[in-house]
């Protein structure tokens, strides 16, 4: 159980997001004021740029912590799409947020091939018996 107990505080974690997800659906306003909005948009292409870099460093060194990379960078693609669609205004910026987000998600899905472990031949954890229990 020892090697567990991480396992199980996020499935708490994820049982006491769902009534605090609803709080959020019920008491956010449907529109505000941000300020430091471009620092925020920057500051997410920053992050996806550095994930890729440090991906591709660490890859090409054949450095297994390049998985964790791509990972973390996978879900910056994700919630950059994310959020580039559900801020856009009407119009010309909600159809640039659509035609960019199949870029994302091609970089996403890109990101989460390589953190399975499929470049340069690597096995997947589990084609190698890996897990909490076995590795």
């Amino acid at each position: 159980m020892r090697k567990r107990w991480p396992l199980v505080l996020l499935g708490a974690a994820a049982v006491l997001l769902v009534p605090w997800t609803v709080v959020l659906a019920v008491t956010l306003p449907g529109s505000t004021e941000v300020d430091h909005w471009q620092v925020a948009w920057v500051g997410l292409d920053v992050l996806m740029t550095a994930g890729c870099a440090a991906t591709a460093l660490l890859g090409l060194r054949g450095d297994a912590r390049a998985r964790l990379t791509a990972s973390a960078t996978a879900s910056v693609a994700v919630l950059d799409a994310w959020f580039d669609i559900t801020t856009a205004g009407t119009g010309a910026p909600l159809a640039e947020a659509l035609l960019c987000a199949p870029a994302e998600g091609a970089l996403a899905g890109a990101c989460v091939w390589l953190a399975m472990g499929r470049w340069a031949g690597r096995p997947a954890l589990s084609d190698r018996g890996g897990g909490p229990d076995n590795g």
